[in-house]
């Protein structure tokens, strides 16, 4: 393995595989597997798990990393191409990418979504062309459209919690303030499809995920033996099921329309999580949440502070699932 930047470059098999050596290297460490190697983090966005467990896994492997936030100490990255480059950037990553790159044996990169052209976000165009300039092993530590690391970390979630792997996984869209990126949810229900999970979107009329993403699902599940609906009927989505995995997004039908998008969901201050949402259907179910979560906004106290909420052993299967990737990408 060169890259990981997506789940679905790696077989279910090879999933697994990767799981395995992540619970084996939590089982008996590794501290000087990574002796001598340097990671480097490149964030144009905040990050909090994503940069700390990166930090904490590569230390742990015997490693060292650099972090680069750009325009926070370090020169403003010009991404677009062929612009004429008299604003804030001082440089473009057609130099700087290379540069980071000649200083570690792997790179990372987070660039969120550009949130204003749904079809340049689906086709990755600002992370595949600093992709591009890599030469040394990368990592996506989050892009337009997929999370892998977070995806990974939460199929091992699963994995402890001995969750079936044909169960009942909803992923469900839950209120916030504002519009948040396609990212997680599409990696979410990527991720359970591969699994083989039954999978159901649950989420309000205009929040349907777009057809890309759902058909990227619907070939994992193919392949998989899994299922994949979609509903905005929350008792029926709920029925049965092993997982309810809340997520935050902004309508497709209003990307880039923040006053359109802000208008959907004023009349949605209902779709926050709440214990009476699993009473009757889903008693037994699970609650995962990628983090941050915006309490009793997108989710209520007595589920995050309830026995059925996971969010921080999967925050914590963050680190365990990373060293893996590093591993695999970098010990010889």
């Amino acid at each position: 393995m060169n890259r990981f930047l997506d789940l679905a470059d790696l077989s279910r098999e090879e999933v697994v595989d990767l799981l395995a050596l992540a619970q084996r290297l939590q089982d008996h460490p590794e501290p000087e597997a990574l002796a001598g190697k340097v990671l480097g983090l490149l964030f144009f966005n905040p990050s909090l798990r994503t940069l700390s467990s990166f930090q904490a896994g590569m230390a742990r492997l015997g490693g060292r990393s650099f972090v680069v936030t750009p325009g926070n100490g370090t020169w403003k990255l010009e991404t677009r191409t062929g612009v004429r480059m008299d604003g804030d950037c001082a440089e473009h990553i057609r130099e700087g990418i290379p540069v980071l790159a000649s200083y570690c044996d792997a790179l990372g990169i987070r660039a969120f979504a550009d949130g204003r052209d749904l079809a340049a976000d689906l086709a990755e165009e600002t992370f595949s062309a600093m992709a591009a300039l890599c030469d040394k092993p990368l990592v996506n530590l989050e892009s337009a459209m997929n999370h892998p690391c977070q995806a990974l970390a939460d199929w091992k979630t699963l994995d402890d919690l001995s969750v079936p792997r044909r169960g009942k996984f909803v992923l469900s869209w839950v209120n916030h303030p504002r519009a948040l990126p396609l990212a997680v949810p599409a990696a979410t229900l990527h991720m359970a499809a591969h699994r083989g999970m039954d999978v159901v979107v649950l989420r309000p009329d205009g929040y349907a995920l777009p057809p890309e993403l759902m058909d990227k699902a619907r070939r994992a599940a193919a392949a998989s033996g899994g299922s994949i609906a979609e509903t905005d009927d929350r008792s029926q989505a709920l029925a049965g099921a092993q997982v309810l995995y809340a997520k935050e997004w902004g309508s497709p039908r209003h990307y880039g329309e923040a006053e359109a998008d802000a208008a959907l969901r004023r009349g949605l201050a209902d779709w926050t999580v709440r214990e009476e949402w699993f009473s009757r259907a889903a008693p037994g179910c699970r609650f995962m949440h990628c983090l941050p979560v915006r309490r009793n906004v997108a989710v209520a106290d007595e589920v995050l502070d309830g026995p059925r909420s996971v969010v921080l052993r999967e925050a914590h299967n963050r680190m365990v699932v990373q060293m893996a990737v590093l591993h695999r990408l970098l010990a010889r």
